[in-house]
């Protein structure tokens, strides 16, 4: 599957970071998916990328230097087809295109915002518990 250039007409980079980051949770329950960095050599804080409101996703695992963008008109066509939501909806979700160097992927939610947390990835200062909001979209 070719993955569309940060260039592509409509396309609008929202938010954008060279870390790597996997699929870490979803939760059907609150429709949230959470893709997170954990901490490395260079980093000593988790980050995360958390997309609330979730109708549908198409995701790889792995995301090296994430790009987050608006999606282009095809992109979000297909997801919202793809979703079985009535179209009549379609101006109260996000449709949200990943970039990356190791796959790209679309996500259909209300809001997404990127949240930089505590060291340990595993325990309570994750990110996504109670970290602090770099960036943020959606309602």
């Amino acid at each position: 599957m070719t993955t569309p250039s940060s260039d592509a007409p409509g396309a609008r980079v929202l938010f954008r970071s060279d870390r790597v980051f996997k699929v870490w949770r979803y939760g059907v329950g609150h429709s949230q998916l959470l893709l997170r960095s954990v901490p490395d050599d260079t980093e000593n804080r988790c980050l995360d990328i958390l997309f609330e409101g979730v109708s549908a996703m198409q995701l790889v695992t792995r995301y090296a230097s994430v790009e987050l963008m608006s999606a282009i008109a095809e992109e979000a066509d297909r997801i919202l087809e793809f979703s079985g939501l009535d179209p009549k909806w379609e101006d109260r979700f996000l449709v949200v295109s990943l970039r990356s160097e190791s796959g790209s992927g679309t996500v259909l939610c209300r809001k997404v915002s990127a949240l930089r947390g505590g060291e340990d990835p595993f325990g309570s200062e994750g990110a996504f518990e109670d970290g602090d909001v770099l960036w943020s979209t959606g309602g």
